[in-house]
């Protein structure tokens, strides 16, 4: 008996997954929140739910709020955060994730990166972009420009957002 290949996983996926999305900013607002809105429309795109979003200030108590509710409901099966994973001063979104993680799935950080490299080149070395499991949840963080953001979800998470998902009901 030969070994299901990652395409036959994938296949058993499931097709819709209920997701909330964060923006993490000091800055922006509902109408400026552009990352924010493009991961809910490419999700929504792939056949997604939007079962929550929020907009909340750079700060780890607050991320981490949000985060805990949405571990608690069980409509939501993904948490997508978007903004503070740079190095300045006020970015703590990093801080606030890897402290809640029960799982780092180190390798979206690293392969990010490295995508980020052949875009841009040396300053992907910034980004504090990442990804674990918490209370069988899968989250990621992204940076909050539109271009990062769209490159982790079409490179990244949505090709593997269903089979996660499957991975973890095992």
């Amino acid at each position: 008996m030969s070994t299901p290949s990652h395409k036959e996983h994938k296949h058993h996926a499931p097709r819709t997954i209920g997701c909330m999305v964060i923006t993490c900013s000091d800055t922006r607002t509902p109408e400026t929140d552009t990352s924010g809105r493009l991961i809910q429309q490419l999700l929504k795109d792939e056949g997604h739910h939007i079962a929550a979003y929020h907009l909340v200030k750079d700060e780890p108590a607050q991320i981490k709020a949000r985060i805990a509710e949405g571990i608690t409901d069980e409509s939501i099966q993904a948490i997508i955060i978007n903004g503070g994973t740079g190095i300045s001063r006020r970015d703590s979104t990093f801080e606030a994730v890897d402290a809640m993680l029960e799982k780092r799935l180190d390798g979206f950080g690293e392969v990010f990166r490295y995508l980020t490299y052949q875009e841009i080149g040396s300053p992907a070395i910034m980004s504090r972009a990442t990804a674990g499991i918490i209370k069988g949840r899968v989250l990621f963080s992204t940076p909050g420009s539109e271009n990062a953001v769209r490159l982790a979800m079409e490179k990244l998470i949505l090709p593997e957002l269903g089979h996660l998902v499957k991975a973890l009901t095992k």
